[in-house]
């Protein structure tokens, strides 16, 4: 069967946080912040997507045998004409939601015309005494060979007599807005314009013409040999460091920029034609994360977290999860209780040993200070650290050596392999408790993904899990799964025998029915066995927020949604003869997750936790304020408003009354 292509199926998914850019009825700095994120997400896919393209070209122009089912030079022309298709709207929202700030008394200021003359010897002495000590002007004409930090913003600045010169936008060092109240108005000013204004003061026997910004996006992509032989941790430090060494994968130039100019440019950068991307007068538009405006107006409303009152009451949570499994739906309920779980395990006497995976910590993570009290209180602590985690590398390894130090046992990456599950055991000389999640253990991200997350003394589940860490520590092989499904022990067979046993209902006349929810889509033996089903009367039901290959037809619909939070939970349901079986887990169904890594699928065996599932499901498939259905020609498509259901706003209520639903 024919598939999407993963890349412009991702495309089509950074469209859809645009189009809550220009959705009307987001409050305006939300609008803002969506814009700020397509940027990002766009920035990272040159990064990494569009630098693999390139590579793989390379590759195929040497003659390299590697097998690919793509003509790279097609998808490079496909990938660049839908950016910049994109871009246009991209550009029209985000002058619209300026304007409509202006309304409201926030001037972001584009262009040094729109600064008041009001606030001019204020930014003069911020310049003089911040930005000017982080500026080191590089003369174009005597620099043999340029370098560009990989992300960094630039200025070019010509002056009299052909010079130019390039200049460094300190954003990192000083932030990219300055902040300035005049009467009852408030301005953001680029740090751009900042300098701009004061490149007099800055060369001051210059006659300074024009100031153009560029922006450079290298390959990040770390190469890793997954071998066994020699010192992971020293490779991906090394590699880090090259980082910034990159082949380029996009050189941004603004428009008003002369040709003779950037011919010099691309010279000394040693650019090649397809490198060259037209761009405005600012890049990093993800930097407008930076600009806080607390207007409820403005703003979504805030949601206060749902009290799990069982958990709230008791002064032990381990107790508790004694008594009955707590099924937790972030952030509708607040993170803390995995907090409190970590910490009451840190300090219980009784408990002896505490093992975690990691893939991506928090920069300033409680749960790992949990961990350094409990090695330092006597338990025995390991943590599985994945030091693969694409740019969090780094931030993993410094809490590695960090623990690491207060004597916790650390294992670093498997050869060949990521570790993505997110799952956490404690263990008393006579029980064990487990935490199971769909979202890593990141109380950061917590407060904007959503994910589940199952606390259990489960027999089955916990002895399994224990076997997960041994293999984990130890290479050893564990006794086949029975509860769990792991990836690299059978996880794409039981799928694809839940499916088959769907089709084979079907067809004795039985009531048949899949629901898959995830992240990416892409594996194509499980597509294709999906696509058997629904032809086979099997009723298939996919929730897939980004990638998708699979494409839908009349049996076989995909809802897709964005809103205030990032769907970030993975739900398989199996009818199963009206024995209903749920699993929540980490894994997509992409090649990399069902074959490349070893992942946690988990059982909901409680009915009314079923039932809770099964409701927010129910919410997410007629969700036609937030959701859209994704069409054969692979676009965003707004559904006929036939519920009026919003499934985030919709959860939250329900989980607040805490209603029995069927879907």
């Amino acid at each position: 069967m024919k598939l999407f292509d993963r890349d412009l199926s991702w495309l089509s998914f950074n469209y859809r946080v645009l189009m809550e850019a220009m959705d009307k009825s987001v409050p305006l700095l939300e609008r803002l912040r969506f814009i700020a994120i397509y940027s990002s997400n766009l920035d990272e896919f040159f990064r990494v997507r569009v630098a693999n393209i390139r590579n793989i070209k390379q590759i195929d122009k040497k003659k390299i045998n590697r097998r690919v089912d793509f003509n790279a030079d097609e998808l490079l022309g496909e990938i660049h004409r839908e950016v910049s298709h994109q871009l246009n709207e991209y550009g029209n929202a985000m002058d619209e939601i300026i304007q409509n700030l202006k309304a409201k008394k926030h001037f972001i200021c584009t262009h040094i015309d729109q600064i008041p003359p009001e606030l001019l010897p204020e930014l003069l002495h911020y310049f003089k005494t911040k930005v000017s000590a982080f500026l080191h002007p590089i003369s174009l004409d005597r620099a043999e060979n340029l370098f560009l930090d990989n992300r960094a913003i630039y200025l070019v600045v010509t002056a009299q007599s052909n010079k130019a010169f390039v200049l460094k936008i300190p954003s990192d060092k000083l932030g990219r807005f300055s902040r300035h109240q005049l009467e009852n108005k408030t301005y953001y000013i680029f740090l751009d314009d900042v300098i701009r204004l004061h490149l007099d003061v800055l060369f001051p026997d210059l006659d300074v013409n024009q100031a153009y910004s560029i922006k450079l996006n290298k390959d990040a992509d770390l190469q890793i040999d997954d071998e066994f032989e020699g010192n992971l941790v020293r490779k991906i430090e090394k590699q880090i460091q090259k980082r910034n060494l990159g082949v380029p994968s996009r050189f941004l130039f603004d428009l008003a920029m002369d040709n003779e100019l950037l011919s010099k440019l691309t010279t000394k950068l040693d650019l090649s034609p397809e490198d060259i991307v037209t761009g405005g007068r600012y890049h990093n538009l993800d930097d407008f994360f930076q600009i806080q405006i607390n207007e409820d107006e403005l703003i979504y409303e805030n949601r206060k977290p749902i009290s799990v009152a069982g958990l709230d009451e008791s002064r032990s949570i381990l107790k508790c999860i004694e008594q009955e499994d707590y099924l937790l739906h972030f952030p509708y309920q607040s993170y803390d209780y995995v907090l409190q779980f970590f910490n009451e395990a840190s300090v219980d006497p009784e408990v002896t040993e505490i093992n975690v995976t990691f893939y991506r910590m928090a920069k300033d993570s409680l749960i790992g200070e949990s961990l350094i009290s409990a090695a330092k209180n006597g338990k025995k602590v390991s943590v599985f650290m994945e030091v693969k985690a694409r740019f969090d590398e780094e931030n993993n390894l410094e809490w590695a050596r960090k623990m690491r130090g207060a004597g916790v046992k650390i294992i670093y990456s498997l050869p060949g392999l990521k570790v993505h599950a997110k799952v956490a055991l404690v263990k008393k000389s006579h029980k064990m408790y487990g935490f199971f999640g769909t979202g890593n253990l990141n109380e950061k991200t917590s407060e904007i993904y959503c994910d589940h997350g199952l606390f259990t003394i489960h027999e089955g589940m916990t002895s399994e899990l224990s076997n997960l860490f041994q293999h984990l520590l130890t290479k050893y092989t564990p006794p086949p799964f029975k509860h769990l499904i792991v990836s690299q022990f059978g996880a794409y067979e039981h799928f694809m025998s839940k499916i088959d046993r769907e089709i084979l209902h079907t067809e004795a006349g039985k009531e048949a029915r899949i629901i898959v929810k995830v992240n990416n889509l892409q594996e194509s033996e499980l597509i294709n066995k999906l696509y058997e089903a629904s032809e086979k009367g099997v009723d298939v039901k996919l929730i897939v927020r980004s990638i998708c290959c699979l494409i839908p037809n009349d049996n076989l619909k995909v809802k897709r949604i964005v809103d205030r939070n990032l769907e970030h939970g993975r739900v398989f349901y199996f009818h199963n003869k009206g024995n209903q079986e749920i699993y929540l887990g980490s894994a997509d169904w992409m090649n990399r997750n069902l074959h490349r890594r070893i992942e946690v699928c988990f059982p909901i065996t409680n009915d009314p936790m079923k039932q809770e599932i099964l409701s927010i499901l129910k919410f997410q498939w007629q969700d036609d304020v937030k959701g859209v259905w994704l069409s054969p020609q692979m676009r965003n498509e707004r559904p006929k408003s036939e519920y009026g259901v919003r499934a985030q706003s919709a959860t939250y209520e329900y989980l607040k009354i805490n209603m029995d639903k069927e879907i």
